[in-house]
């Protein structure tokens, strides 16, 4: 396989490794495409359809594109508003992919009794994001000083570096670990879709828009569910109010039963226990819930 990129196909930077990573592939996979890597391994080229992909560090992925050194890119919206606030040309926004889900949070000592933001006043803040937390500190109309510290933010307080602290919380295990408690979120996050500025070549457009729809797909399936039961003729209207999110469900005759009818139906939303009970209450039997693996409008 050469290792020289064509202008002719679609280039994608997503990143090299980590939680992001992990989630870029697993969404290219649902989307049906094989990935062969480079020897480098910076460098991939997905079989399907005619993208390569640059493998990366995620703060580098909004320049990448906003350079127009790759088409397309998967990053961290928290990394994306960074580098847009500092100025950067990055590129835009196309689509919110709903993985890697993260919040910024300010996190101060727990023996700090907080109330508002105003305690915030003069306070000296640790964080890998300064240009979001001073958007919000602006936003909120607190006057302080942020600390530029790329990792391990949460020993600032305890090194008396700083008052308090704003990085990623996922769980809240590490703050807790440093005697921290998260008290105000200022920026929540997710993985999104990028795409450079500049108008992409007829040829790379069409393998863009194939990737979109093959990505939408996956999205609408994803909370999909595929709904089966037997239940009452006479409880039809009552029980098709119940489907979350369904289209006119498909009604099937059962033999020897005239009282009784199969229900399918696409629920184009969660369907939890309570809606299960629900449906039981009704008269359904027999109910099945299905996971979708893709759905194309």
């Amino acid at each position: 396989m050469s290792e020289k990129f064509e202008d002719s196909r679609l280039r994608l930077a997503i990143q090299k490794k980590g939680r992001l990573s992990d989630g870029c592939f697993d969404l290219l996979k649902r989307c049906g495409l094989t990935i062969s890597h480079g020897r480098d391994k910076l460098y991939a080229r997905i079989e399907e359809l005619a993208i390569d992909l640059l493998l990366v560090r995620d703060d580098d992925i909004p320049s990448f594109v906003g350079d127009g050194a790759s088409d397309i890119g998967i990053v961290g919206q928290n990394v994306f508003e960074e580098k847009r606030l500092m100025g950067a040309s990055v590129g835009k926004e196309v689509l919110a992919l709903g993985f890697s889900k993260c919040k910024l949070c300010i996190a101060l000592p727990k023996s700090v009794e907080y109330q508002s933001a105003d305690q915030l006043n003069d306070m000296r803040i640790a964080t890998s994001y300064p240009e979001i937390t001073q958007n919000w500190l602006k936003g909120k109309g607190v006057s302080a000083k942020t600390v530029m510290m790329n990792g391990a933010v949460e020993i600032a307080p305890r090194l008396s570096i700083a008052d308090a602290i704003c990085d990623i919380v996922s769980t809240g295990a590490t703050l807790d670990a440093h005697g921290l408690a998260p008290v105000e979120t200022i920026y929540k996050s997710e993985a999104i879709l990028i795409r450079a500025d500049a108008a992409l070549s007829p040829e790379k457009q069409k393998i863009y828009d194939a990737l979109i729809k093959r990505i939408e797909a996956v999205q609408a399936s994803r909370e999909a569910k595929y709904v089966m039961m037997n239940a009452p003729r006479s409880a039809l209207d009552k029980i098709t109010k119940y489907l979350p999110g369904a289209d006119a469900p498909t009604i099937l005759e059962l033999t020897g039963q005239p009282d009784m009818v199969a229900i399918h139906a696409v629920c184009r939303e969660s369907v939890f226990w309570d809606t299960l009970e629900e449906l039981k209450a009704l008269g359904a039997s027999a109910v099945l819930v299905l996971d979708i693996d893709k759905m194309m409008a």
